[in-house]
């Protein structure tokens, strides 16, 4: 979803389901969803011109945070994406006459999951932006798988590292470095706005495992879940910005519309496409989608914000992406003999 990327707030629907890199938001970051159709069966636009979709939309999510920043508190922002994103869901759900989740246990296990998937990421994401450009927010996104691995280090997943993912977290390490030009001691680059960053691309992988851990299984689709999920996410936010910030007191045209779309478009609408991707194409292939949106979302902000672009941006992309779709590989099966 999502992220903010992208994520991506989605849940596994079996305990054979695996987290797949972040999209962001985010929202995002998807998880992997049985093939339930062949694709000869599915009318419509072609995958690949949803696939496109789904790239640039979750790519242009950093632009979004950036923009309705200019005139909202990140926790507004935060709010609005989930809000508009679970409104899209759950009109959905009416559409289909598919009710929520039930049980007190499962809204409690989604009450961690919001907080760990969408209102802490987003909320770091929105807040890293008041300082970074929408372009390194959306790098930096790109560096959840690689916390991923890191994690797997210490046990915190099931999935045991490889030498081949040893070797991804450290290119995609290097990558980082390149990104923040260490060489010039992080000159220019504010550390408290790529902290924040890298902080909620971290939140990713923690929300997969607990959800992997908790919620596999749970009854219920995809849509449902995730909507429950975003309406509780809504509920946080709307307790802390309380808490912490003003009210608006005017609704500007292009920011107010940037909330929209990226709760809407970005969480809503997007989230929607992936399933139907995962089911025609696979999860493999679907989650290809990740390592597109930086390059879009440095893209927009470059084209559409006029941010500036130093070698070591994309080169530094480029790594840190090579590094990521290292650690996301399997060992095959070992030959006996």
């Amino acid at each position: 979803m999502s992220a903010s990327a992208p994520a991506r707030p989605t849940l596994p629907t079996s305990s054979t389901a695996a987290p797949t890199p972040a999209a962001t938001t985010p929202t995002t970051i998807a998880a992997t969803i049985p093939p339930t159709a062949p694709a000869a069966a599915r009318p419509g636009l072609d995958w690949r011109i949803r696939f496109a979709i789904l790239s640039v939309v979750w790519g242009f999510s950093f632009l979004f945070i950036k923009v309705g920043t200019e005139a909202y508190a990140p926790f507004h922002v935060s709010m609005g994406r989930v809000f508009f994103g679970a409104l899209a869901l759950v009109t959905v759900l009416l559409v289909r006459r598919e009710p929520l989740p039930r049980g007190l246990r499962t809204w409690g296990h989604l009450s961690v999951a919001a907080l760990l998937l969408n209102s802490a990421p987003f909320s770091l994401f929105a807040y890293a932006e008041l300082s970074i450009p929408s372009s390194l927010a959306g790098i930096c996104n790109a560096t959840s798988p690689l916390w991923g691995m890191a994690l797997s280090l210490v046990a915190l997943s099931e999935d045991r590292p490889t030498r081949r993912r040893f070797a991804g977290l450290g290119l995609g390490f290097l990558g980082v470095l390149t990104v923040l030009g260490a060489w010039q001691g992080f000159a220019g680059v504010d550390a408290k706005g790529t902290a924040f960053a890298l902080l909620a691309s971290l939140c990713y992988p923690i929300g997969w495992i607990y959800v992997r851990r908790t919620l596999a299984g749970t009854p219920g689709s995809p849509v449902a879940l995730t909507g429950a999920q975003l309406i509780v996410s809504t509920l946080q936010l709307a307790v802390v910005s309380a808490a912490f910030t003003s009210a608006p007191t005017s609704f500007p045209l292009w920011p107010t519309l940037s909330v929209v779309a990226l709760g809407a478009l970005g969480t809503g609408m997007a989230l929607q496409m992936q399933y139907g991707l995962v089911s025609e194409i696979g999860p493999t292939t679907a989650q290809m989608v990740t390592y597109f949106i930086p390059v879009i979302a440095t893209a927009a902000g470059v084209l559409v914000l006029g941010e500036q672009l130093h070698w070591n941006t994309p080169v530094g992309a480029a790594i840190v992406l090579a590094g990521a779709a290292l650690t996301q590989t399997r060992s095959g099966p070992r030959k006996k003999g």
